[in-house]
């Protein structure tokens, strides 16, 4: 069902580069590795922030682009699979890193979904602006991979990225920007394919000593391609029925980087056209779920996306889970 909503702000966080050239030399990898495997020339890494600290930077930017304070938000959601600790939740310490984030009670929640964190929190959020209960949510996606990368692992070493992004999204009867459609599949035969095991009740630190190759994130880039190989299709013909519009009338995608082999394949499949399709892997890496906001970000501030255009947002996260959102900006 369509809802009225519209992005009123955005922002974002990035900390200091860190460049290919430097991160294969300290991994002992040649030089030009990362860019022929992973696509990636350049990512950003945390070095003094924290996922509270970025995502609060990240958020402030979008309430100043909104031109709101903090306490014209009903709702502050985290939508990312990493955190500072796990009690308590990451909204709750980005709130409290925000300008008035003292004197301003608003609830902080947080949302999961992996690499479609965003897209499940902008979904959920549309659903629940109503003009009346809530009128405007924040969404802030803040990750830092590298805490829990393998150093042997040059695949995922040389992949991820570390950054933030917000969006403040608002009930806007009347108006031409709105939420048309949202949607999620999870396939479970990929619920192991990617995972990061150390740190729960499976393997807890008090029984688990550290290992790299328990306390990191591990994926099996091979399977998941296959994966999404005979997912993908039955997704999108899914998400496409009894609605009316289809993937070729759509001016912007946005895609989850998830790597260069998973964008060269969402590509393919669908025949997606250049004008169409947005990246940036190349000089942000796989940022978890700060991927698709930064994307989203960048592209309305280099006026790649305008006011009117229909826009999806797509993915896939661990789980194995798939999912979309079309929505006019």
């Amino acid at each position: 069902m369509t809802r009225p909503v519209k992005i009123t702000g955005l922002g974002s966080y990035l900390p200091g580069q860190l460049p290919s050239a430097k991160l294969e030399a300290s991994l002992g990898l040649p030089a030009g590795w990362s860019v022929r495997h992973s696509g990636v020339e350049t990512r950003h890494r945390a070095t003094f922030e924290s996922n509270g600290y970025m995502g609060a930077r990240a958020l402030e930017q979008a309430l100043d682009d909104a031109g709101i304070p903090l306490a014209g938000l009903d709702m502050i959601i985290s939508a990312a699979a990493t955190y500072d600790y796990p009690i308590p939740n990451r909204a709750s310490i980005i709130k409290n890193e925000l300008r008035d984030g003292l004197a301003c009670h608003i609830p902080a929640i947080d949302i999961d979904t992996t690499c479609l964190s965003f897209l499940s929190a902008f979904e959920i959020a549309a659903a629940l602006l109503d003009g009346r209960t809530y009128c405007r949510i924040g969404i802030v996606s803040s990750e830092i991979s590298s805490c829990g990368l393998n150093p042997l692992d040059p695949e995922t070493a040389t992949l991820f990225g570390d950054g933030a992004a917000a969006v403040i999204l608002e009930f806007n009867p009347g108006g031409a920007s709105a939420m048309i459609r949202a949607g999620h599949q999870t396939f479970s035969e990929g619920v192991h394919e990617t995972i990061f095991k150390g740190g729960g009740s499976r393997y807890p630190y008090k029984d688990c000593p550290y290992d790299p190759h328990v306390h990191s994130f591990t994926m099996n880039g091979r399977k998941l391609l296959r994966l999404a190989v005979r997912r993908l299709p039955e997704f999108m013909d899914w998400f496409f029925k009894d609605i009316p519009y289809a993937l070729s009338d759509v001016d912007v995608v946005i895609p989850h980087q998830a790597s260069k082999a998973g964008i060269s394949l969402f590509r393919d499949i669908f025949s997606l056209k250049d004008r169409q399709l947005r990246q940036n892997l190349s000089i942000r890496g796989n940022c978890i779920a700060a991927s698709i906001p930064l994307l989203l970000y960048e592209s309305v501030k280099s006026e790649q996306i305008s006011r009117g255009d229909l826009c999806l947002l797509f993915g896939t996260s661990a789980g194995f889970t798939v999912g979309a959102a079309l929505f006019v900006y």
